[in-house]
């Protein structure tokens, strides 16, 4: 089997299962381990799956630029969003994270909601401006251009002061066995941070990014509260997640 074959045989198997295991693919195949091995790095350096000890995993396609994720399940997140919306109350202190999907938030908010919300994220500060009722705390740092975020000391040390009712999260890959991840090793640390002062935390979790997996580890899935997944997400691609116990929420259609 030519190189080029093998490729689309690993992509193909991790399309149908959701996961790769080096040795059994080398012994399906009649090749070595270390072949094996060689095609999985060229392949994790393409951006087309991401390595884990033993083989590989899908890799998420939310790791691409802000224009590119922007185009990514755009019906979903937008209804994802109006679903996380529609848990804001009234008084309550809300953490809203960088990303496509926490703009949809805020765009489905109330406009008579009165409640504080602090972000990391100037893109989703300047969206609340048209909120006049909502009090803005806007969590300062080295901008991260990829995810228009505050990163840093500075920034964790902010929000290590503040105690938050809920936090909607926004990660590139879920995965029940390899937990929540990201592209950036220091965003990493502030979601966590993030998670960590609020007393609720809810994965918005669209399409691309479930059962993907990316570099960097916020969190095993056994700390959320809950994740709100697109209403067509089907019963078999949510079972892992049920089984570890997460409250799952699928979004309301229109």
């Amino acid at each position: 089997m030519l190189t080029r074959q093998r490729k689309q045989h690993i992509l193909e198997v991790l399309r149908r299962s959701g996961q790769l295991i080096a040795k059994d693919l080398s012994e399906e195949l009649g090749l070595s381990e270390d072949t094996v091995r060689r095609d999985l790095r060229e392949l994790a350096a393409e951006g087309l799956l991401q390595r884990v000890h033993g083989g590989a995993l899908p890799a998420s396609p939310a790791m691409g630029d802000l224009a590119a994720r922007s185009a990514v399940a755009p019906d979903e997140k937008r209804l994802i969003g109006r679903t996380a919306a529609g848990m804001v109350q009234s008084g309550q202190v809300v953490i809203l994270d960088g990303g496509t999907t926490a703009v949809q938030i805020v765009r489905h908010l109330s406009p008579a909601l009165k409640a504080t919300v602090v972000t990391h994220s100037p893109t989703v500060a300047v969206a609340l401006e048209a909120l006049p009722s909502i009090e803005v705390i806007l969590i300062g740092g080295r901008l991260f251009r990829h995810s228009m975020v505050a990163v840093g000391a500075p920034a964790i040390e902010a929000i290590s002061r503040i105690r938050a009712d809920i936090y909607f999260m926004g990660v590139t890959g879920i995965h029940a066995e390899f937990g929540l991840t990201t592209g950036d090793f220091e965003e990493a640390h502030v979601k966590r941070a993030l998670s960590a002062s609020a007393a609720e935390t809810i994965v918005l979790a669209s399409p691309e990014k479930l059962n993907a997996v990316s570099p960097y580890r916020i969190a095993p899935i056994g700390e959320i509260t809950g994740m709100i997944v697109a209403s067509s997400t089907r019963r078999r691609v949510l079972a892992p997640f049920e089984r570890a116990k997460v409250t799952i929420t699928k979004a309301a259609t229109e």
